[in-house]
């Protein structure tokens, strides 16, 4: 069968007004198939090319036809009809964050770490880039090209906002040059210019709309609509600096995959420098911040990174960021206003926090009214380690003071403007009784916090727990948010966790009570019952995380739920250490495997174990499990050889450090331990190896030699 040739279009100048009309109406329904596949369906039908072509013919058609320009022409819109709502994506490599440093001491602990990690003896060359404040984004291509974005979310999963950011020029469909891994995960940050971010307020304004408050907001506000024809009028812009995922690295180093973002179309910020000194890394910082104010986009510091990639490989990650990288911030902007007055407010906790009442004051173009106070030390000029802040210049209301914020970091107060004191100002009593409930508040030795003793009795506690537990990172109960717990709790309906989930078949009353509720009727009642039985089954870190333990938030929370992977197997070894407790320590073998967890610590362990510790918690929490079930953790798949498995490090190693052998083997899905026991599947010894040693071989655990392991993990 011959197939025949499409035939040329029309010249236009030979076109009648009434073929101009009938052209136009079936280039539009063409263009509207097409964006929908392109936009809503991933799935484009033509190439780039021809489907420019398609428009450049609608818009000179238009030009020589201007009375033929209707509403529903592709030149009057942009892309297609809005999705429904945003998927979720999961992170092939998280989109962890970074560590801070404020000073230039810092940025040299932060090099020295690196040499000591690899036992260098050089300074290790560093890519120094200004930190765009912006919004994080990850672009996925398959054999170069783009088939999926997703915004960083909460590092592990985010929101899929794929047919947006195909509206955003800086952003290529098909990547271009050589060198195209089959796969990768290409990431970088979507941001607003100053002066687009002042006309699009303007615009905003004249249309009768809310300001934003910033250029970030403006670019996350933008990205995030589900209608893409708003993204698409929105200016936003593109810098790439960093990948996820990818099959096959075409460099070797952080400065050359750089350049090979930049010829594969992407936009690469151009004051980008490679240090080779922490004096040449401290000077990009204080060019960088000399110039700030005349750049034409926001940044709020400069991260240095550690160029060679198999360095970064070695030095992997602790916790939630990379040991190879580091954020420089710059000094927080600040403002002069008035403290009106000194509230306290008591936490979930217990902890009694003093919060300064201000005077309405712009802040790095943020409206503040109120900020931190910290403790009641640090309202007398006292800091944590007992020496003086401020020169020893306490705070007191009425103060004029000068207010900083940094970022996203709650407002505080740094300083005090003595001669602007007024005569009737007293040094501000701090109050050894909680103001909710009147009990005691007391500080433990070594605390710098004051805690309410009543914590069976305290409305306030109750009330925050109850908050906590319902927080969209916990149980995230749909029409149960903060109003209604108050309520709820004001009304006797739901004092403790565990009554959320008897409410429905406790007795008729509370059903009652419910409906009678201003606002509540049979259907609102019967939506909440639904919308409880509906988190009924939880995943263990959200279990984790809603049980409101200090220093367990949503990080530790996940990390807790990995290691262990089910709740019975978290519960049995949290009894097993808190019942290791003494006066002495805890030396319990449970208690050792918590503590070794990476990005734990004591502080978090001694937390989670005083937590278990206490009879009345398990008893609640018992309780609760008879209302509800937790999904175990869902492993990430792994075919590496020691995946799953328990390993030891013992004796001096002399082919890696303890702490790069340790990371290596996380990376590869084994758990580290810090004592050998019956569940240890590998004891790697070094040099004058002890106890740990004798006791793997009393107990038949696999011994292996540096040079074993390492011919082990490397395949």
């Amino acid at each position: 069968m011959v197939s025949k040739s499409k035939p040329a279009p029309t010249d236009i100048s030979n076109l009648t007004k009434a073929k101009a009309k009938v052209e136009l109406t079936r280039l539009a329904l063409e263009i509207e198939r097409h964006d929908k596949a392109y936009y809503q369906e991933d799935a484009p039908k033509i190439s780039d090319a021809d489907y420019d072509a398609l428009r450049r013919r609608v818009e000179a058609i238009e030009a020589r036809f201007p009375e033929l320009v209707s509403a529903g022409s592709p030149t009057q819109k942009v892309g297609a009809a809005p999705a429904r709502g945003f998927a979720k994506v999961q992170h092939a490599v998280p989109m962890l964050s970074l560590g801070n440093a404020f000073s230039d001491d810092e940025v040299t602990e932060f090099v020295e770490r690196v040499q000591r990690f690899l036992k260098l003896d050089e300074i290790p060359a560093i890519v120094a880039e200004p930190k765009i404040d912006g919004l994080s984004l990850s672009l996925r291509y398959e054999h170069g090209e783009l088939v999926r974005a997703a915004t960083r979310g909460d590092g592990f999963v985010g929101e899929d906002v794929t047919a947006n950011v195909r509206t955003i020029a800086d952003i290529p469909h098909t990547l271009k040059g050589r060198a195209i891994p089959a796969s990768c995960e290409l990431r970088g940050e979507v941001y607003m210019l100053k002066s687009d971010f002042l006309a699009l307020n303007q615009r905003q304004e004249q249309a009768g709309e809310a300001p934003f408050a910033n250029p970030r907001n403006s670019a996350a506000g933008s990205l995030r609509q589900k209608d893409v024809a708003i993204t698409a009028s929105r200016p936003l812009k593109f810098f790439a600096y960093a990948w996820g995922e990818m099959s096959d690295a075409p460099a070797d180093t952080q400065h050359g995959m750089l350049g090979w973002m930049k010829q594969a179309g992407f936009v690469v910020n151009p004051r980008i420098t490679l240090c080779h000194s922490v004096d040449d890394a401290l000077a990009f910082y204080r060019k960088t911040g000399d110039e700030r104010a005349s750049l034409p986009y926001d940044i709020d510091g400069v991260v240095y990174k550690v160029d060679r990639l198999d360095w970064q490989e070695r030095l992997g990650f602790v916790s939630r960021s990379p040991r190879w990288a580091i954020a420089h911030k710059f000094a927080a902007e600040q403002a002069t206003t008035v403290l009106e007055k000194i509230d306290i407010q008591v936490g979930r906790t217990g902890a009694l926090t003093p919060v300064a009442r201000l005077a309405p004051v712009t802040v790095g173009g943020v409206v503040v009214q109120n900020a931190t106070l910290h403790n009641e030390d640090y309202i007398k000029g006292v800091g944590n380690d007992g020496a003086p802040i401020r020169d020893g210049v306490d705070i007191r209301e009425g103060d004029t003071v000068v207010v900083q914020r940094a970022g996203d970091v709650i407002p505080q107060i740094v300083n005090v403007v003595l001669d602007k004191r007024p005569a009737s100002a007293k040094p501000y009593d701090f109050p050894h009784k909680c103001p909710v409930c009147g009990s005691h508040a007391v500080r433990e030795d070594g605390e710098v916090v004051r805690r309410c003793t009543g914590a069976l009795i305290c409305p306030a506690q109750a009330v925050e727990r109850l908050k906590h537990f319902v927080s969209r990172l916990a149980f995230d109960i749909d029409g149960l948010g903060e109003k209604q717990i108050q309520e709820f709790y004001d009304d006797g309906l739901i004092m403790h966790p565990v009554d959320i989930f008897t409410l429905q078949k406790r007795d008729a009353r509370a059903a009652k009570k419910l409906r009678d509720r201003e606002g509540f009727g049979e259907t609102s009642v019967r939506n909440l019952f639904a919308a409880i039985d509906a988190r009924r089954r939880i995943e263990l870190n959200r279990l984790i995380f809603a049980l409101g333990i200090r220093h367990v938030g949503e990080g530790n929370a996940k990390l807790l739920a990995r290691h262990y992977g089910s709740f019975d197997a978290f519960r049995d070894a949290m009894l097993a250490a808190a019942a290791g407790q003494s006066a002495e320590g805890n030396s319990s073998e449970a208690y050792q495997d918590l503590n070794n967890i990476g990005g734990v610590g004591e502080i978090v362990a001694d937390a989670v174990v005083e937590f278990f510790a206490e009879r009345r918690n398990v008893k609640a929490l018992a309780e609760l499990l008879d209302e509800i079930e937790v999904l175990p953790v869902e492993q990430a798949k792994s075919d590496t050889a020691i995946a799953g498995k328990t390993v030891v490090f013992t004796g001096s190693l002399t082919k890696f450090t303890r702490d790069e052998a340790k990371a290596a083997a996380e990376r590869l899905g084994a758990k580290v331990a810090g004592s050998v026991s019956k569940k240890t599947d590998y004891v790697v010894a070094g040099e004058d190896a002890g106890s740990k040693l004798t006791k793997a071989r009393e107990l038949g655990v696999a011994v292996l030699s540096e040079d074993e392991w390492l011919a082990l993990i490397q395949g």
